[in-house]
């Protein structure tokens, strides 16, 4: 039986967060390779769905990212809880931050299927895409709800120091949706050819099911849920609790696809086939940036848990850590990019248009893709000592005050590799200041503890 929670607060730093990124990170792997393979299967319908569905990815990652704000706060508070032993607590914000999330997620779904023409007019999107568009985001956005809800839940298991059930759970996913995909987009099987509504169904009916599954699991061996009946003032005490964290976190993941769909209408102005080339570097670089996505989630329930239980010194030995991988893993990509980029990007078009747009993002951008994936963890580090605020501020520093103003001056200067440049020196810049903003509020908090309140370190 799976165990429902591991200590964080002892044993060996790097040990733990391979340990806890490991299984996280093959989870991943399943989740964003199904995605390159559902982008390839919609590029074989030709080259105006592989545009429409390029539209759809800033709307739909504002989405998720609204979702990755609760979970960023469920994984915040349910660790904090956790290191100070609360497991009734724990209990109590793992339930509340699901059921809000949900619900918050199906008012978005409500109020996406109302405004599609115009919020993706808006983006630049062309009258004969509208359709392909409507017909994929209709379908796409009842998923919303159900994957919210799925990750908060798995996000408070990861708080309990579990994340080989949350890879698990992840990869069956993603193999039911690659499994499901080319019957519903091609029509196997006696199903009918459902093509872009196709796509968006798969990932509907897989969400659906693994949620059932996770609910039913969490709830029946784990216990992890308390009961959803409970006092009113009980219920908005934890929602008040968990939204300090959720709200800016929701802020903070929000920035990064809102300013993607400020880019996807700057390069709408290069036509649809530049938007397509955009939308295939955009869909692989999830893949390439696996790690640093599985090591900002562990990031989070350790400084939580190690947070809660007063061990600093362990904080600061765990930004050690992160930066070291993510300076040596980040050149390593970067370089490994800079051979692959173009057979890489040619299994999604054979378009020279596309492929060009697609190749120079993957040649400039990966240079700062260590940066960048240390902005990631020292973030979800903020988030789970129970501070948010300076990971919002790092993420709009990085968005609006560096990376919009330079790539409105780079794409006027130097056109679409200018518009990139723009993206790789905002990851720098912002990748060191987050580093040196961590350590000092670090070393602030355990200067405002008196010595003697400290749980000793165990490092057993």
């Amino acid at each position: 039986m799976t165990r429902a929670r591991q200590d964080l607060t002892r044993g060996p730093v790097g040990a733990h967060l391979r340990r806890q990124a490991t299984p996280f990170a093959l989870g991943l792997v399943a989740i964003f390779s199904f995605e390159a393979v559902d982008l390839f299967f919609i590029s074989r319908l030709g080259d105006a769905p592989l545009a429409a569905i390029s539209f759809c990815f800033p709307v739909i990652w504002l989405v998720y990212a609204i979702g990755i704000g609760f979970e960023s706060a469920a994984a915040s508070c349910v660790s904090r809880a956790v290191g100070r032993k609360d497991e009734e607590g724990s209990r109590r914000l793992t339930t509340d931050t699901a059921a809000l999330a949900g619900g918050v997620a199906l008012i978005i779904t409500i109020a996406g299927l109302g405004s599609i023409e115009p919020v993706f007019y808006g983006l630049g999107a062309t009258p004969e895409l509208m359709p392909l568009i409507n017909e994929y985001m209709r379908t796409w956005y009842w998923v919303a709800p159900l994957d919210v809800v799925l990750w908060c839940s798995l996000a408070s298991m990861r708080a309990r120091g579990n994340t080989l059930l949350e890879s698990k759970i992840i990869t069956v996913a993603a193999l039911l949706n690659l499994a499901l995909d080319p019957i519903f987009i091609f029509g196997l099987f006696g199903f009918p050819r459902l093509e872009m509504q196709g796509a968006a169904l798969a990932t509907l009916v897989a969400t659906a099911i693994m949620l059932l599954f996770t609910l039913f699991h969490l709830h029946v061996r784990l216990k992890v849920y308390a009961s959803m009946i409970a006092p009113l003032r009980d219920i908005l005490a934890s929602w008040r609790h968990m939204l300090h964290i959720g709200i800016p976190a929701i802020a903070t993941h929000a920035i990064v696809p809102v300013s993607s769909a400020v880019v996807v209408s700057m390069i709408a102005g290069f036509g649809t086939d530049a938007v397509a080339g955009y939308g295939v570097a955009m869909r692989m670089e999830p893949i390439f940036l696996i790690p640093f996505y599985a090591l900002s989630a562990v990031s989070s329930p350790f400084f939580g848990q190690n947070f809660g239980a007063g061990h600093f010194d362990r904080l600061l030995e765990a930004r050690r850590v992160v930066t070291r991988f993510c300076a040596f893993f980040g050149l390593t990509l970067a370089v490994l990019l800079w051979l692959l980029a173009r057979p890489l990007a040619g299994i999604f078009s054979e378009s020279e248009a596309i492929l060009t747009v697609a190749v120079h993002y993957l040649y400039i951008v990966p240079v700062s893709y260590g940066a960048y994936g240390l902005v990631m963890s020292v973030n979800a580090s903020f988030n789970g000592m129970g501070k948010p605020l300076p990971g919002v501020v790092i993420s709009t520093c990085r968005v609006i005050v560096l990376f919009l103003p330079l790539a409105l001056l780079g794409r006027w200067l130097f056109e679409l590799r200018g518009l990139f440049a723009a993206a790789t020196l905002s990851n720098l810049l912002l990748g060191l200041a987050g580093f040196l903003w961590l350590g000092r509020v670090v070393r602030s908090s355990a200067a405002q503890i008196p010595p003697d309140s400290l749980n000793p370190r165990a490092n057993g």
